[in-house]
């Protein structure tokens, strides 16, 4: 009697460690998909941006009549392949250069055309924001589970790592897909 009683002890808890192990494992596999769905909406925005800026070139060098390479960075853009994280930084000073234009020209600030890329970029940088903010947030839920007893027990069994914000700044390769224009 006192074998089957320890049986059913050990086969109680058995249950409950494995329930506890498939709780923080499905927490874990929801925040990833969390962040890997901002992360793909961070990339449809960031080719909205690219295509926005791509198309501003022709307006602004038909506005302005120069001889010189418009907004260089993006045609540079074009046959590169980086991250999500990466070209949102090159975005970043190309929408400066394509703001200079705005400032220094402005018959361009009055054309139609480069008023609404003007104001589909302000859109896409709000939108952006947005989704930094969301992917951000799941980083740091799923990071706190990483470092925190006692789902650390599990993200070591199942070798989940700590990952990087979407801060601009030094991203590592393990979480970011690379970009092809």
């Amino acid at each position: 009697m006192i074998v089957f009683v320890i049986s059913i002890i050990i086969l109680i808890f058995i249950c409950l460690v494995l329930a506890y192990y498939a709780y923080y494992y499905n927490r874990f596999q929801e925040l990833l998909i969390k962040s890997n769905e901002a992360e793909a909406n961070i990339d449809t925005s960031l080719r909205k941006r690219f295509d926005l800026l791509n198309k501003s070139i022709g307006i602004i060098k038909a506005n302005t009549q120069t001889e010189n390479e418009v907004l260089e960075l993006i045609v540079k853009l074009r046959s590169r392949k980086i991250s999500n994280f990466e070209l949102d930084r090159q975005l970043y000073d190309a929408i400066n250069e394509f703001n200079t234009y705005k400032e220094n020209y402005p018959a361009l600030a009055e054309s139609d055309s480069f008023i609404k890329i003007d104001e589909a970029l302000n859109e896409s940088e709000v939108e952006i924001e947005a989704l930094r903010k969301y992917y951000n947030d799941n980083i740091t839920a799923y990071n706190k589970l990483v470092k925190t007893f006692p789902s650390n027990i599990v993200a070591i069994l199942s070798k989940f790592k700590e990952k990087n914000y979407y801060d601009g700044k030094n991203m590592n390769d393990d979480i970011i897909n690379d970009f092809k224009l």
